[in-house]
C-alpha cells in the first residue's frame, strides 16, 4: 500500500485532462506517486448484446491506448513524476471507491464522456464525493491558478477539523494563506442582538482556528464570519481562491455538505477546484 499515492479518473475528455494535469502538479509538489486509472465497459448502457471474448478484449485494447497517451503526456509535462496507468474492466464509482483505500488522494474531473466519465452530474459523484475513503478533490473552475488563498469552510464539526488540517497543508504547500469562512443564518433580534450574534460565532471560528497557526507559522490566517446561505457564500470565496476545502459532512451552516444542496452546488458552481475532507485510510502523505 502507497499512502503517497494520488489516484485521477481519466476518460480521455478535456475535463479529464484538466484533472490530470491537476492532478500531476500536485503529484510534483508532494512527491506522490500519480495514478491514472480509466474504467471501462464492454457494453454500453442501453445496448443488450452478447458480451464475447473478443469484445472484451477490444474494450481493453482501447482502455489502455487511452490511458497510456495520459501518461505519456504526464511525462512530457512533468518528467518528475512518478506516473502509472491501469485500465479496469469495472464500473467508474467502485473502481474509485476502492482505489480510495490506497490513496492519499482522489481527483476526478467536472465531467466527462464516457468510462469514469460524469463523475459530478448523477449518482456516479454522489457515490465517490459521500463514501470515498480518502479526501477527493473536484477540478473545476480555474484549475491551474497559482495565485490566490486557500479557502476552507468552518463549521466547528470533525469534518471542518480535517478540512482545516488539509487547507493548513495545501497553504503551507503553495505558499500562500488561508481564508476560514464561517457561516451562519443570525437568530431574529428580539432574542440575541446583531452584535452578540456575531461576536459569539467569531467566538466560534477562533477557537476552531486555535493552534493551527502555531502547527503552521508561515502560514497567513484570515477569519470571517458572513451571514448567510454556506453555499452562496462559498462559491462567491471560490471566485478568488485557488482552493476550496471543506468537509464532508458538518452542522450549522454546512450541514450535510455533500448529502443535499449544498454539496451540489459547490461541485457544480464553485469557480475553482473543491476539496472534499475525508478522513484517508492509507495515512497522511509524508511528503
Amino acid at each position: 500500500m502507497n499512502a503517497n499515492r494520488i489516484v485521477v479518473g481519466y476518460d480521455g475528455s478535456a475535463e479529464a485532462r484538466k484533472a490530470v494535469d491537476w492532478a500531476a502538479v500536485e503529484a510534483e509538489r508532494s512527491r506522490a506517486q500519480l495514478q491514472i486509472v480509466y474504467g471501462y465497459h464492454a457494453v454500453w448502457p442501453g445496448i443488450y448484446y452478447d458480451v464475447t471474448a473478443e469484445l472484451i478484449e477490444a474494450a481493453e485494447r482501447d482502455g489502455e491506448r487511452i490511458v497510456a497517451e495520459a501518461v505519456a503526456r504526464v511525462r512530457v509535462h512533468h518528467d518528475g513524476v512518478d506516473v502509472i496507468g491501469t485500465a479496469l474492466h469495472a464500473p467508474g464509482a467502485a473502481t474509485l471507491l476502492d482505489l480510495s483505500d490506497v490513496a492519499s488522494l482522489l481527483v476526478v474531473g467536472n465531467r466527462g464522456a464516457g468510462g469514469v466519465s460524469n463523475l459530478l452530474l448523477g449518482s456516479v459523484s454522489q457515490q465517490v464525493a459521500t463514501h470515498a475513503r480518502t479526501p477527493v478533490a473536484v477540478v473545476r473552475g480555474h484549475w491551474d491558478a497559482t495565485g490566490g488563498p486557500i479557502v476552507v469552510g468552518v463549521d466547528g464539526s470533525a469534518s471542518a477539523e480535517l478540512a482545516l488540517r488539509l487547507a493548513f497543508e495545501a497553504a503551507a504547500a503553495r505558499d500562500t494563506e488561508v481564508v476560514a469562512i464561517r457561516a451562519y443564518q443570525p437568530p431574529s433580534p428580539a432574542l440575541i442582538p446583531a452584535d452578540a450574534a456575531e461576536a459569539a460565532e467569531r467566538a466560534v471560528l477562533a477557537s476552531s482556528l486555535a493552534g493551527w497557526h502555531e502547527r503552521y507559522p508561515g502560514v497567513k490566517v484570515e477569519a470571517l464570519v458572513a451571514v448567510g446561505r454556506a453555499a452562496k457564500i462559498l462559491i462567491g470565496a471560490s471566485h478568488t481562491a485557488q482552493l476550496l476545502v471543506v468537509g464532508s459532512r458538518g452542522h450549522g451552516g454546512f450541514t450535510g455538505l455533500l448529502l443535499g444542496s449544498v454539496g451540489q452546488q459547490l461541485m457544480h458552481y464553485a469557480e475553482c477546484p473543491v476539496l472534499i475532507a475525508h478522513a484517508p485510510a492509507a495515512g497522511w502523505p509524508t511528503g
